[in-house]
Order: C-alpha cells, then sequence, then structure tokens
C-alpha cells in the first residue's frame, strides 16, 4: 500500500543494461495505467527516467508498504533487492536481464503477461532460508550481516593461505588451510558454493551447507548439515580474512576472531508466477543435458 493507501510496488533496476531501463519504462506503463503506483529508488530515477513514480531514498524502510518488490536485472541485482524487501517482509519478484538469472522467476520476453499477474495479484509467495552472521572477538559481537545466498570466509592476503578451524555446535570438526570457506543456504547452492565443489540443495530443503575453498586436506568434502545449528570459523591466520555476505557486504575479521553463521531469524519472500519444479528450472539454467546418443530420455 502507498501512504494513501492505494497500491504500490517498488521497481529496483540495474540502470547500467540500457534493457533494463526499457523494461523498468515498460513495467511502469503498464503498471500505472491499472491504477498501482509505482516507487522508485533515488539512485536510479534519473537514469530511469519514469514519469508518475514515487522516489523514494535507499533505505531499509523503502519496501515498507509497497505489496511488492520488482528485481530487473541479474542475480546482483536481486540480492540488491533483497536488502530492502527483506525487512518489510515484502514478496519480491526476479525479472531476469543478466545471463544465468537463478534467483529470477521471469525473463523479458514474459513482461506482458507479468504485469497482468502483478495487477490481479495471481502469484504465490515462497519463504527463502537466510543466513545471520556474527563476528565475535572474545566474546563480544563486534559485527554483523545476513546473507540469502551464502557468506564466505575468504583470504585477507593473496600471497597467503587462510587457516581456519570450522567448529558445528561449539565441537571442533576440522582445520583447514586454503581459501576460504562458504556457509551457504539452500539457495546458494547453486551459487559460490557450486563452484567450490559444493552440492546442488533444492530450495524446499532445510539445511545449511558447509564448502572449503581449495583446502589442503585429505578431508575437505562437502558438508550439509542440520538448519538449527550454529557454524564457527575461527580464523588463526596473522593477516586475517573478509567476510563476504552474498558477495556485497564484507566483514573484517581479524587473527583470533571467529565468524558464527546459524540460520537466520528472518526469511526472504520470493514472489512466484510459475509452477514447474525445481528440476526443470536446473536442466534450463544450467543447460544440463537430458538426450544421449540413445535420444531423449522419454524416448
Amino acid at each position: 500500500m502507498s501512504a494513501d493507501g492505494g497500491r504500490s510496488v517498488l521497481l529496483v533496476a540495474h540502470t547500467g543494461r540500457p534493457g533494463a531501463v526499457g523494461a523498468a519504462q515498460e513495467l511502469t506503463k503498464r503498471l500505472t495505467a491499472a491504477g498501482l503506483l509505482v516507487r522508485v529508488l533515488e539512485t536510479e530515477a534519473e537514469d530511469l527516467a519514469l514519469p508518475s513514480v514515487e522516489v523514494v531514498p535507499v533505505a531499509a524502510a523503502a519496501a515498507t508498504g509497497a505489496e511488492l518488490v520488482v528485481a530487473l536485472g541479474g542475480d546482483g541485482t536481486l540480492l540488491r533487492a533483497a536488502e530492502l524487501s527483506r525487512p518489510a517482509l515484502t514478496p519480491l519478484l526476479g525479472i531476469n536481464l543478466g545471463h544465468v538469472g537463478f534467483l529470477a522467476e521471469v525473463d523479458r520476453s514474459d513482461l506482458e503477461s507479468t504485469a497482468e499477474r502483478i495487477v490481479a495479484k495471481s502469484y504465490d509467495v515462497e519463504e527463502r532460508l537466510t543466513l545471520d552472521v556474527t563476528v565475535l572477538r572474545g566474546a563480544e559481537p563486534i559485527a554483523s550481516n545476513w546473507a540469502l545466498n551464502d557468506v564466505s570466509v575468504e583470504k585477507a592476503s593473496r600471497e597467503r593461505m587462510l587457516d581456519t578451524l570450522v567448529e558445528v555446535d561449539g565441537r571442533p570438526l576440522s582445520r583447514w588451510t586454503g581459501d576460504g570457506i562458504v556457509c551457504a543456504t539452500p539457495t546458494g547452492s547453486t551459487a559460490y558454493a557450486f563452484s567450490a565443489g559444493g552440492p546442488v540443495v533444492w530450495p524446499s530443503v532445510q539445511a545449511l551447507l558447509v564448502v572449503p575453498i581449495s583446502a589442503h586436506a585429505l578431508f575437505a568434502r562437502p558438508l550439509v548439515i542440520s538448519p538449527e545449528s550454529r557454524i564457527s570459523v575461527h580464523v588463526h591466520s596473522p593477516d586475517g580474512a573478509i567476510a563476504f555476505c552474498d558477495g556485497r557486504r564484507t566483514m573484517d575479521v581479524a587473527a583470533g576472531d571467529r565468524v558464527e553463521v546459524e540460520r537466520g531469524a528472518q526469511p526472504v519472500r520470493l514472489a512466484r508466477l510459475r509452477s514447474a519444479p525445481f528440476t526443470d528450472r536446473l536442466v534450463d539454467k544450467f543447460r544440463l543435458p537430458i538426450s544421449g546418443w540413445r535420444g531423449h530420455i522419454d524416448d
């Protein structure tokens, strides 16, 4: 709802992509014609050049009162939009204008039908598990953040490997020396954790992932653990480390600090227009081969 009680939608666009600007303009035209108020961020308003919109500051309250946040771009744009949708518990819809766009729900070619579905409120909403992250120095928390995809604790110095001890639920699990550790959600299992050798986890599965990055160890397998567990990454390297949340927000970690990761108290709500199973999305986005020399599997 907008301030006057009407319906409103917040648009977040990758203004560096001409296609995103054009899509935002077309979507705004269709939504405003149906009587919805469109909000845009003040940092994007000039590039989008949209008439009859409400310009709002980039703040945690940007999505408050909006019935939907629409991200136009790639997964990076959707992760940026999630920073605004999550505090307000507003559903987030991604329109893919990037490359893989794993988190996005629809493509640019579906814009007309997408506008119609938004106007009709014809979409489902699913909650995605998030991560709460805290850096502790001794017993004192010195920084905190969150992530939808993953938290990676990585070496601060390119010339040196990162020495870490990983604990699960307060018990030591393994000490790894390598490039770092990725802690991921099922949503993030197809992102950095996948590149580091982790498994693909269906979004409906409630679990946390721990994936060592290029670890020099006999036991360096990716782990899937309970969503109720707490992961602690103790940093022993003199140069410290950097914790990246969704690759967007960083926290400095000094030698002796530990990074604690647990299930987030607040999920991200994603709007879904399609009922297709995750298997189909996986095949489509990764272009997985489902036919061989004998032809299609159904043959």
